[in-house]
């Protein structure tokens, strides 16, 4: 098992979070722990950080990790030090329950990356990767019950190619979707490479050439998106996130797909309003109070040198938020 996650945009994360010693944050998606371990860093003396995915190997590496941070942290014995990490083998939808569990009534600060790790994509064997002769698999969680092989086999052809439009935004979603349908018909379609040739010879050349990407990647990001139900969490996840949060705490969440910024462009927005009342009505009746102030106006975007250095954050996008100090009730 071997981790090589950079994380993204780690200083504008830190940035927007604002950690202090004494801190209490949420990193809901360790990945590498790459966030984790540079939250870690910023919030200690004193602080905790409480870490949640729901891939065991990240749990397990981020273990690792953290313990040898705070190895060099002055000042506290071996169980105080460990007192400051809270790892979690979950699902980050279960925040409000994970810290019901250990007692932390609210958060200074909430992270989500929603990018997959390196080791995910490389080294997982889950079939990530349209690259790898892998098990059409793509679990992050290995103990959930459908794989991205069960929905390429057995799911009807329309779905298929509401799937890939609708997650994967890719144009020739029903082209792809009925020459997969007539692929399994000989014989199920078993890894990730065999499906990638058959997305491959879907695309028209002169369509394939004109993309800067591979022509599978539309439909494995669709398929990776499916099977793990991250848009369906996503809105739910925010407005928790939200409520765990101290008058003054942060939200900051990093995505890689614009379905995933909109939603959470769009949720922000949505926490932000004061009146919802229709514009004829003479006075408010709702008593609706803004719930956040967005910090991020613009969407925030990786400088040139750092995707140089990191290819895999091209596409991410940051957005963050601060509870307001009153809330409606």
């Amino acid at each position: 098992m071997v981790f090589r996650h950079t994380p993204v945009m780690v200083n504008e994360v830190l940035s927007h979070l604002n950690c202090k010693p004494g801190d209490q944050v949420a990193d809901c998606t360790l990945g590498g722990a790459g966030h984790a371990r540079a939250i870690l860093k910023r919030i200690q003396p004193g602080g905790v950080l409480v870490g949640i995915d729901q891939d065991s190997d990240a749990i397990r590496h981020a273990s690792a990790v953290l313990a040898m941070e705070m190895e060099t942290a002055p000042g506290m014995d071996m169980a105080t030090k460990q007192s400051r990490i809270r790892l979690f083998h979950d699902n980050f939808q279960n925040l409000p329950h994970i810290l019901s569990q250990i007692g932390i009534a609210s958060l200074d600060g909430v992270l989500a990356d929603l990018g997959l790790s390196q080791y995910q994509i490389e080294a997982s064997g889950r079939g990530f990767s349209f690259r790898q002769n892998e098990p059409l698999d793509m679990r992050m969680n290995a103990d959930a019950e459908t794989t991205a092989g069960d929905i390429v086999n057995a799911s009807p052809e329309k779905r298929l190619a509401w799937i890939f439009k609708e997650y994967g935004e890719e144009r020739w979603a029903g082209r792809i979707a009925a020459r997969i349908v007539a692929a399994r018909a000989d014989k199920s379609i078993r890894t990730a490479k065999e499906l990638a040739d058959i997305v491959e010879a879907a695309v028209p050349r002169r369509d394939a050439a004109k993309r800067k990407i591979h022509p599978a990647t539309k439909v494995f990001m669709a398929l990776r998106i499916a099977v793990n139900r991250e848009l369906e969490i996503l809105d739910d996840f925010i407005i928790d996130a939200v409520n765990c949060l101290k008058p003054g705490g942060r939200i900051c969440i990093v995505s890689f797909h614009s379905l995933e910024d909109r939603i959470v462009k769009t949720r922000f927005r949505e926490m932000e309003k004061a009146c919802v009342c229709p514009p004829d009505f003479p006075v408010c009746v709702c008593r609706r109070q803004p719930e956040i102030r967005i910090l991020t106006r613009k969407v925030v975007r990786p400088a040139e040198d750092e995707i140089h250095v990191n290819p895999m954050a091209r596409s991410a996008r940051l957005r963050a938020a601060e509870k307001l100090l009153t809330v409606s009730t």
